[in-house]
């Protein structure tokens, strides 16, 4: 992915974090489709209006999504 920013209608931007595919198992041709069907599901506000706040979670829901996060799978980066 050569380009990591889209810009939104909205004004906003959808930015890809570099290594944020690290772990993807795929071929190249599925990420790109990945990538496309997320940037498309911001640019039509999709995603916006199915997101859903970490706050509503129970706490269950939480611990599970916290166990997906494996720390040995995810490099330390620092913010620049």
């Amino acid at each position: 992915m050569s380009d990591n920013k889209v810009k939104l209608p909205n004004g906003m931007e959808l930015v890809f974090a570099p290594g944020c595919f690290d772990t993807f198992e795929g071929t190249q041709e599925e990420l790109d489709e990945l990538v496309k069907e997320i940037t498309e599901s911001f640019v039509s506000g999709e995603a916006l209006t199915q997101a859903q706040s970490i706050d509503d979670l129970s706490e269950e829901e939480l611990d599970e999504l916290l166990s997906m996060a494996d720390d040995d799978d995810i490099p330390n980066r620092t913010l620049q």
